[in-house]
C-alpha cells in the first residue's frame, strides 16, 4: 500500500506550521503586565502565616520579578535554540534589561541591605543567591540560565522566611538611608547608560568629557576629542526593549522600597520624590501602538520611540539623583 502525498499538501502543511510558529512568537513577545506588590506581599504573608517585616516587601519584589522572567508566556526565551523563540529578539532584550536590575538589587541586598556594617558577616542565603544571577543569560545547558535563576529564587525564599523568624538572628534587613543610597547609585548608573544609548538613535556628535573636572586625571589609552555616536538601525529595537525591561523591574523595586523604607523617606520628606520617579517609569511602560520601533530623525516626520523612552528615563534618573542628594543630608 503506497501513500501519495501531493506537493500541495506538503506546501499547505509547511505554511500552516510557519503560521502557527509566527502566531506563537507574537504571543510570546507580549511584555508581562505590572503586578501589585502590596497584593503580592499580602498573598505571600497569608500563605506563610507570618506578619511582613522590614525587608519582606523588597525581597518579595525581587522574587516575583525574577519569577516573571521564568514563568511568563513562553518562559525564559533568551537562551532558547529552537523556533520560534530563536528568531525573537525584542522580548529576550526585555528579559536582559530586567535581569540587569535584578543583578543590581541582589548585589546591594547581599552587600548593603542585609549587613549592619562593612565588617559584618554576609547572609548565607544571599551569598549563594547573588552569584547565580551572574551566569551568562544565554546559557542553555550545563548549567542553564533558568536553573541557576531558580536556585537563586529558592535562596531568596529561604532568606525571606528567615526574616520573619523572631528567634533567627542570621537574617536581617537594615532600612537605612546609607543603604538605600547605595542601591540608588547603582540604579542611576544603569539609567544613565540607557538614556545615552537610546539618545544615540538619531546620531550626534559628542565632545569627550571623560577627564573633565580634574586637571591631573589620566586614562589608560588616549581617545579622540570628539566622536560620532549612533546606534545601528538593526539594534534600535533591542536597545529600546532592554530599556523597557529595566524600567519595568526598577518600577517594582521602587514600589517595594517605598514600603520598606517608609520611615526613612518620611523623615527626609522624600516620599513624594519616590512617587514622582515611579510615575515617570510607569509612563515608560505605556502601550506601543506602532507595529515596529520607529527611528525618526530628530524633528522629522516619523516618531522616534527611542527618544521618547530616553526622555522618561532621563527624568527618572534626574529625580533619582536628587533623591540621593536628599538622603545624604542630615
Amino acid at each position: 500500500m503506497s501513500v501519495n502525498i501531493s506537493t500541495k499538501t506538503i506546501i499547505s502543511g509547511i505554511t500552516g506550521l510557519l503560521l502557527a510558529l509566527y502566531l506563537l512568537g507574537v504571543y510570546w513577545s507580549f511584555e508581562p503586565a505590572q503586578f501589585d506588590i502590596r497584593a503580592e506581599v499580602t498573598k505571600a504573608a497569608t500563605a506563610e502565616n507570618v506578619a511582613p517585616v522590614v525587608g519582606y516587601t523588597t525581597t518579595t519584589a525581587l522574587i516575583r520579578v525574577t519569577e516573571t522572567l521564568l514563568n511568563k508566556p513562553g518562559g525564559y526565551l533568551a537562551n532558547d535554540a529552537i523556533p520560534p523563540s530563536v528568531f525573537l529578539d525584542n522580548i529576550p532584550s526585555w528579559e536582559f534589561g530586567a535581569l540587569e536590575m535584578i543583578r543590581d538589587m541582589s548585589l546591594v541586598m547581599r552587600q548593603e541591605f542585609s549587613r549592619s556594617q562593612s565588617q559584618s558577616a554576609e547572609n548565607k542565603n544571599l551569598k549563594v543567591a547573588q552569584p547565580q544571577f551572574n551566569i551568562d543569560h544565554t546559557s542553555w545547558a550545563i548549567p542553564s540560565a533558568e536553573g541557576e535563576y531558580q536556585k537563586a529564587i529558592n535562596e531568596l525564599y529561604a532568606y525571606r522566611t528567615a526574616l520573619t523568624q523572631v528567634n533567627n538572628q542570621s537574617a536581617q534587613f537594615y532600612a537605612r538611608s546609607d543603604n538605600l543610597r547605595a542601591w540608588i547609585q547603582e540604579a542611576t548608573k544603569r539609567l544613565g547608560s540607557y538614556s545615552q544609548r537610546l539618545s544615540a538613535s538619531v546620531g550626534r556628535e559628542q565632545i569627550n568629557v571623560d577627564l573633565a573636572g580634574d586637571s591631573v586625571a589620566q586614562q589608560s589609552t588616549s581617545s579622540v576629542s570628539s566622536m560620532q555616536l549612533k546606534t545601528s538601525w538593526w539594534a534600535i529595537d533591542n536597545e529600546f526593549y532592554e530599556a523597557r525591561g529595566a524600567c519595568w523591574a526598577l518600577l517594582h523595586f521602587l514600589k517595594a522600597i517605598e514600603i520598606d523604607f517608609n520611615d526613612v523617606l518620611e523623615k527626609k520628606n522624600a516620599k513624594v520624590s519616590v512617587q514622582q520617579i515611579i510615575r515617570e517609569l510607569e509612563a515608560s511602560q505605556e502601550s506601543i501602538w506602532s507595529p515596529m520601533v520607529l527611528n525618526g530623525n530628530g524633528f522629522g516626520m516619523l516618531a522616534n520611540h527611542s527618544l521618547v523612552m530616553a526622555n522618561y528615563i532621563s527624568r527618572a534618573n534626574a529625580a533619582l539623583i536628587d533623591l540621593n542628594d536628599l538622603l545624604s543630608q542630615g
